[in-house]
Order: structure tokens, then sequence, then C-alpha cells
């Protein structure tokens, strides 16, 4: 049996008592650059880049079967060819903004600024808000609309008011001005400067990042009457007509931050018409700047690409067609990958291991002692309600009314864009669909969808390092059993909690219970607050914005450990290449967050990103009294960790 660790992988000089993370990865780390197209590499982009390339194969092929006009097929085909002609996305220049550009220049009212909006966000051009159609948190049976704080084109609302965007700012500025020269707008460097002054105000009525986390405060449900006494200056019927959404879409709507809809409401009347002539304009040039001539590429990646997260090159060209039929065409791609990369013993063997994480699951919850009977009574029924999703959709969706052209690549985004709102709107009023899929099969990630009650695994994650149908069941526990039991863990983490096995949202716990809850997250807040990332040294992280993932990371490792030692039964585990099987299941764990980031990425990481660096993610360890156990930790190592301060929920 192979341990599916290679031992030539670790490092012998660091002690997996004092860096685990190091250990395991340190080789690997000093040996790999960070590739020139990417900020940050690591297990999961060796994975996507093997699924990318594998889905090239498929596109590639299927463009070459020469299929029948107007089949998937023949739209797969089309699509990534409409890409790939360079020469005439050159020829056309700034041409396919034109008419686009002229929209936002006619421009005179607070209502047809909302109108336009509305068109310009059926094309995939950002707006004032960022409608979508989900379950009611409140009522899973149906949908309704939410509507997102949005408007920004910079990456997060800090970086208009934080000194330590400062460079950031005037970075953008200029990035602005110069795509605005571009698509031939008058007067772009004055028009920059109105843009930055109306995204600085529209910011300031922005929730920061670890408000949006809580999902009581972001639900306010409103009819049509209160949306327009919450900003009674738009006129969303005007905006609901350029969307295409129905007439009665906002009959029921939740609106997750009110604070911006108050904002956007004075501003429609307080800023200077032609502020929001030009800031539609830059949302024009920013939206379609993928999709157009080299120079209007090259600048948008300098900024967004070199600037903000410090990557050197572009991605290759047909990298980025993949990318977009992913986006536009990505289960009608899926279907092909699970035919040729998924085979049927890999989800056989996944069920058993997501019954064991299950089961590890019932026996914690029966006994973690700060919880209550009434608690945990609640807990083991919404456990029991879990639904697991292995591989991919039992239905794949239908593209039949989505036209593409391979003459027409901006037309195509635009199309694909509009089908895809189409399909959102369509959902008001019908049956809750709980069979989709909100990640194609060949994404390399999983999810927990709390209003669901489901936990996702697309059948791209379902290979080494995290699972290996032929390794040691020890590395594959640490490995996808603990991102099972991270996914699992999210229904139970400061976020996921506060609905129930129907995916309502509701309070089930006690007062008591939420308290001693509470206590856990605060002090896993705390903990990870004085911690530094390898990749940003000096940089510490966030505890609030990333508890709920460092709660899902303690809880899968606690819980995949116990899943393991149920998979052995009564038999000891097999020492393998001089580890034991705890030990195994920690270096496992550890290989999965095998990657480096480079210091800009990084940085851009720690204050947007509610997931810990890959370093820390791995040394997550240091609170698990099992891995102080398995490897001898004691006083004095580096990932000692005091019992009486060791963070344990599950």
């Amino acid at each position: 049996m192979r341990s599916g660790i290679d031992p030539t992988a670790v490092d012998p000089n660091v002690r997996p008592q004092d860096d685990l993370f190091a250990h395991v990865n340190g080789p690997w780390v000093r040996a790999t650059p960070i590739p020139a197209d990417r900020g940050r590499y690591g297990t999961f982009d060796e994975l996507r880049e093997t699924a990318e390339q594998h889905v090239r194969e498929i596109i590639e092929e299927v463009a070459a079967g020469d299929p029948q006009s107007g089949t998937v097929a023949a739209k797969v085909g089309d699509l990534y060819a409409s890409f790939m002609d360079e020469d005439a996305v050159e020829a056309l220049g700034s041409q396919p903004l034109a008419q686009d550009l002229a929209r936002a220049a006619a421009v005179s009212s607070p209502d047809e600024v909302m109108a336009t909006s509305g068109t310009f966000g059926r094309a995939g051009i950002l707006g004032l808000v960022m409608p979508f159609v989900n379950t009611d948190d409140r009522d899973p049976s149906r949908y309704v609309v939410y509507l997102e704080q949005a408007g920004l084109g910079l990456p997060d609302e800090s970086y208009y008011r934080e000194e330590q965007h400062a460079d950031k700012r005037a970075a953008y500025v200029g990035h602005v001005e110069r795509m605005l020269a571009l698509a031939g707008w008058p007067a772009p460097a004055e028009a920059a400067a109105r843009v930055m002054a109306l995204e600085t105000r529209l910011a300031a009525g922005h929730w920061d990042k670890v408000t949006n986390r809580d999902p009581v405060k972001t639900y306010t449900l409103l009819d049509l009457a209160g949306l327009t006494d919450l900003g009674p200056q738009i006129t969303w019927s005007a905006y609901l007509d350029g969307l295409g959404a129905p007439a009665d879409a906002f009959d029921a709507v939740v609106v997750r931050q009110p604070d911006h809809i108050t904002s956007v409401s004075a501003a429609l009347t307080q800023e200077p018409m032609q502020a929001w002539r030009d800031w539609l304009a830059w949302h024009v040039v920013h939206a379609h700047a993928p999709y157009l001539s080299s120079a209007f590429v090259e600048e948008n990646f300098d900024f967004y690409g070199r600037t903000l997260s410090g990557v050197p090159e572009m991605r290759e060209r047909w990298k980025r067609g993949v990318g977009l039929v992913e986006e536009a065409l990505g289960e009608a791609v899926g279907q092909l990958y699970v035919e040729r990369h998924f085979p049927p013993h890999a989800k056989e063997a996944m069920v058993g291991l997501v019954d064991n994480l299950v089961e590890a699951f019932r026996r914690s919850l029966s006994q973690v002692p700060w919880m209550g009977e009434d608690t945990r009574r609640e807990a083991l029924t919404k456990l029991g309600q879990f639904t697991p999703k292995i591989g991919y959709p039992q239905r794949w969706r239908d593209y039949g009314a989505l036209e593409v052209r391979a003459d027409d690549l901006l037309g195509n985004v635009r199309r694909a864009v509009a089908f895809e709102v189409d399909r959102q709107y369509a959902k008001l009023g019908g049956p809750v669909d709980r069979d989709e899929w909100f990640m194609t099969p060949q994404t390399v990630n999983a999810y927990y969808n709390p209003g669901l009650n489901e936990i996702v695994f697309p059948a791209a994650i379902l290979q080494p390092p995290f699972f290996d149908v032929d390794a040691d069941d020890a590395v594959n526990y640490g490995g996808i059993g603990a991102v099972i039991g991270h996914e699992v863990g999210h229904g139970f983490d400061d976020q996921g909690s506060q609905f129930d096995g129907t995916g309502t949202l509701r309070n089930w716990w006690t007062e008591h219970d939420r308290s001693a809850f509470q206590a856990l997250a605060d002090a896993l807040i705390a903990q990870f607050d004085e911690l530094e990332t390898r990749d940003a040294p000096g940089h510490k992280v966030n505890g609030a914005l990333t508890v709920g993932e460092n709660i899902g990371d303690l809880g899968g490792l606690t819980i995949g450990h116990l899943a393991y030692r149920i998979s052995l039964g009564d038999e000891p585990a097999p020492e393998i290449d001089g580890w034991t099987g705890d030990q195994r299941f920690f270096l496992g764990w550890a290989q999965v967050w095998r990657g480096a980031a480079r210091a800009a990425e990084a940085e851009r990481l720690l204050a947007l990103d509610p997931h810990a660096p890959m370093d820390l993610r791995a040394n997550a360890v240091r609170n698990l009294d099992e891995f102080h156990e398995a490897f001898g930790v004691s006083p004095g190592d580096g990932l000692w960790v005091d019992p009486s301060d060791r963070v344990r929920i599950f």
C-alpha cells in the first residue's frame, strides 16, 4: 500500500513539531517558482492547470469535429473560435464599445442612470447594485431577488479609505484615464478624477467584509414600496426594464446592505450628471476590456494583474479562451469532462468517505461538552438533513436558447450574460431546484450551501493529493476527508450555524450555547489575529474575516481524523514509510495546502479573502490534541499550544 506521501518532498531539517507546513512542503516551495502568469501557486493550482488542459482538449476536439450548427458542440467550438481569432478582434479596436458609450454620453437624469445601469447589467457591465436570485433565507421553499452592493472598480471599499492602499488609488486613477483615452472618451483625465470621486462616495456607503459575513444583518426583506422608501430617488421600474427582468421581480427583494441603497439614492441627485456619464463609460470599458484589442487587454492586465496582484505576465490566450467557455457553457463542457475523467469507482469510494465523515460528526455533536441538549437535538437533526452531491449534477443545463457566433466575440459575451439573467429570473415563482449545482464538475473546489443544507464536491477535486483510490486511507482522510469535514463544518460555523436543517435562517440555539460557541470563535479570532504568513511578513491575518473558514478547517481536521479512526474499525493502523497512521493523516492535510504567493497577492488576499493563507491553514493542526500526541509536540516547539489555549469546537 502506498502512503500517498512522497518521502523525497519532506524536509528533514524542519521538524513537524515546529512547522508542519515547512516540513511537508518546504522543498517544493523552494524548488517551484510561481508561474509568471499567477499571483500564487500551489496544489489547487496544479490540479486546476490539469483540468484546464483537459477542458482545452475537449473544446478543440469538439470544434474539430465539424458539429452541426446550433448544437451545444457547435456553440462550444464557435465561442472558443471567436476568442482565439485575434486578427478579427484587433481589427475592431474600440468599435464594439461605440453604442454603449453613446448611450452613456446621452444620460441626463437619475432615471436614465438607472435605466442604463439595468441595460448594461444585462450585458455584463457592473451597475450600482448586483442582483441575483437565490432561495429566501427565511423561507427556502421559494426564490427571491437579492440586491448586493456594487459600483466600485477597486476590489473593496477598504481600498478607498485605508492609507495602506493610497498607492493603489493613485494607480487606479491613472488606469481609468488611460482606458477612457483608448476608448476615445473626451477629457479622460478629468473624467477619471470624477470617477474616483464618485466611487469614493459610493464606497462610503458600502459595508465592510466582516459585516457582510453576518446573515442576519444582511437580510432585509422588502417589497417594492419598502425598497422605494429606502432609496426614494431610485427608479426601480426603469432599472428592471433595462435589465429585462419581470416587472414584479422586486415585489419581494432581500436588500443585503440597506445603507448602500440609501447612499446611491442620495448620490443620484447630488452628484453632477457628468460624473455619472463618466462612471457609466468607465464601467463599459472595464467590463469589456478582456474581449477587445490588445491595447485594452494589456492596460487592463497591467493594473488588475501587475499592480494589484504583482503578477508579471498575462495568461496565455488559449487559457483565457478556455475560461470564457467555462463561464458561458460550463456544464456543456462538464458533461464531456465527467465522461472522460471521472470513473464510477471514484464516486463510489467518495460515498463511503462521506458516510464516515457524517457519522464522525454525529458522534462529535453527541458529546461536545459546551452544547446543551436542546441545541444538540437541533444540531443532530440538521446533520441528518445534509445533502451530499458528488462529482456532477443529475441533470445538465440546457443551452438551447443561447446564440453563439464564431465571428462575434463581444456579442457572444453579452448574449451569454443575458442568457444567464433570463435563466435566473425564470426561477421566480417556480419550485426550488434542489438539484442545481453552483460549480461545474471540472472545478477544483468544493462548497457548502446553507440555504439548501448541502455539501458539493465536483469531480475535478477528487484526485491526488486530495483523493487517491490507490493510496492509504490515512492520507485520503487527511486530504479529501478533511475537506468534506470542512464543508460539513460550515453548517455549524458562525454563519452556517444560523441556518437550520431545512436551510431556514432562524435561531435554533439556546442563549447559553450560542454564548459558549461565540467564546470559542472569539478565541480562534484572537489566535489568528496574531499570525503572519511567510508570504507577507509583517502583515497579520484578520481573524474576524477568516473565522468561518478557520472553524471549517478546525472542524475538518477534527472530524476527518475521527472518521479515519472509524474507518479502521478495530484494526490497528499500519506503519508505512516510517510514519504511523495518525502522522500520515496530518502529513496528508499539510500537503493539500502546498503553495506560495507573491507578496502583493498575499497582501491583497489578506484584505479580501475569508480564507487564511495556505501555510497557516496547514498549521491549524496546532489546536488538535491528536496532532500533539501523534508527533510528541512539547513546550518550546513551534506548534506547541498549551492545552488550555487550544480551540476545540467539535
